[in-house]
């Protein structure tokens, strides 16, 4: 079965897509709290959490993480004003 010249494409593409440096989730929930705390406070991420954003970007269980996360922060932060 030969390959057609639009999977080499498509093979092609994925490869070239592949990230060489990613994290994984365990890493990522391990410095979430300190991503967050940047999101709050209205800093301007720095470099070294980039890996953290692009995983958030890929991975919806720590999006969601991130995001209840980010929305208990939030509303302690009203109640206690």
């Amino acid at each position: 079965m030969a390959l057609t010249r639009e999977a080499l494409r498509k093979i092609l593409d994925a490869a070239l897509a592949t990230k060489t440096d990613y994290i994984g989730c365990d890493e990522c929930l391990a410095q979430l709290d300190q991503y967050v705390e940047q999101v709050l406070v209205g800093k301007e991420i720095p470099e070294a959490f980039r890996l953290i954003r692009e995983h958030l970007e890929d991975c919806p269980e720590c999006e969601e993480e991130y995001l209840a996360l980010l929305t208990a922060l939030r509303e302690g932060l009203k109640t206690a004003e």
